[in-house]
């Protein structure tokens, strides 16, 4: 297992020095400011969301952020998991990342869905660093909320 850990954290390396979607950008439909008071992890992040052709889709994804370097490789992910996709799409790898983190379910996450993201697979045993992982997901789904659009599954009905 030595070799596949050395490779995830080879991944949130790579995300950390350079960051995707990094950038608060304009315009954008919600905005979210999260801060990790465990580890002083900030991020705010801004979502720009495209309603036309009878489909939701997340346009963009843009953000600022400071802390360590497993917040921000998470927020760089998230963009490229998310940014152009539809919002069914954005739910499904948002689910996928909460069950992969939180939810220690044993089974192997879906790499066809979580892509990079699962190089985070390892920090699920670190419940600090869990939080460091999930703050940009945090950010998406308040930015989101505030959009209009829920992304969380206990909430979908509610915006819907």
């Amino acid at each position: 297992m030595g070799g596949l850990e050395s490779l995830y954290s080879e991944i949130i390396l790579d995300h950390y020095r350079t960051p995707h979607g990094r950038g608060l950008r304009e315009p954008f439909d919600g905005e979210s400011h999260q801060v990790n008071p465990l580890c002083g992890d900030e991020i705010t992040l801004r979502v720009s969301l495209d309603r036309s052709n009878g489909q939701q889709v997340v346009r963009d994804v843009s953000y600022q952020a400071t802390g360590c370097s497993i917040s921000q490789a998470s927020a760089s992910v998230l963009h490229d998991l998310v940014a152009g996709q539809p919002v069914a799409r954005a739910r499904e790898c948002l689910q996928g990342v909460r069950t992969m983190l939180l939810e220690r379910t044993g089974e192997e996450p879906d790499e066809d869905l979580l892509e990079d993201a699962v190089a985070f697979a390892g920090v699920a045993r670190f419940p600090a660093r869990v939080k460091c992982a999930l703050l940009p997901w945090a950010a998406f789904t308040d930015a989101m909320t505030r959009a209009g659009v829920a992304v969380r599954a206990d909430t979908e009905e509610e915006h819907e």
